[in-house]
C-alpha cells in the first residue's frame, strides 16, 4: 500500500516537472479549416495566435456568415502570448469571400511598422490567390468583421491597430 502511494506520488511530480507548460511555436506554417466556418494560415511561429482567431470567428458568428464579400482587412495584433514567444507583434488579414472567413497571420518583417501593412498584404494575396473575389465588397460586413475583432480583443486585453493602405 505504501510502495503504491509513493509510486503515484512520484509519477505525478515527474508528470508535473516534465509536462510542457504552453505549446512550443512551431516551425512549420499552420493550416487550420473549419468547413463551413473559417479557414486560417498562421506563418512559422504564429501559431500562438489560433485562440485569438478563433475567437474572433467565434464572435462575428457562423449564423451572420453569408455569401456576401468583405474587403480584406488588416491588423497589427499585440498580443502578450505570442510577444512571449518573440515577436512584439504579429500581423493580421481577414477577409470574407463566398460565405467563408479567412484569416492570415504573419510576423512582421524585421520590426519596421512601416512595412507591416505590405507584409501581412503581400501574405494574405498569396494565400488567397486560389480564391478569387466576385462581386463588390459589403461595407456592413467589413464593419461587423473590425467590430469582432475590436471586441474580443476588448475582451482578451490585446491591443488592435486597423492598418490601412
Amino acid at each position: 500500500m505504501l510502495e503504491t502511494i509513493t509510486l503515484i506520488a512520484l509519477t505525478l511530480l515527474l508528470m508535473s516537472i516534465l509536462r510542457p507548460g504552453k505549446t512550443p511555436p512551431l516551425d512549420n506554417p499552420l493550416v487550420i479549416e473549419r468547413p463551413g466556418q473559417y479557414h486560417m494560415t498562421l506563418a512559422p511561429q504564429i501559431n500562438l495566435a489560433q485562440p485569438f482567431i478563433e475567437a474572433v470567428a467565434a464572435q462575428i458568428g457562423f449564423s451572420e456568415v453569408s455569401a456576401r464579400n468583405s474587403a480584406t482587412l488588416y491588423f497589427e495584433v499585440n498580443d502578450n502570448q505570442v510577444t512571449a514567444h518573440g515577436h512584439d507583434c504579429y500581423l493580421l488579414a481577414v477577409t470574407q469571400r463566398n460565405g467563408m472567413l479567412y484569416f492570415q497571420a504573419a510576423g512582421p518583417k524585421a520590426g519596421k511598422s512601416d512595412t507591416y501593412f505590405n507584409t501581412i498584404r503581400e501574405f494574405a494575396e498569396s494565400a488567397m490567390a486560389r480564391i478569387p473575389a466576385s462581386g463588390e465588397p459589403d461595407e456592413t460586413l467589413n464593419r461587423r468583421i473590425v467590430e469582432a475583432i475590436r471586441e474580443t480583443a476588448r475582451v482578451r486585453n490585446i491591443r488592435i491597430n486597423h492598418l490601412l493602405g
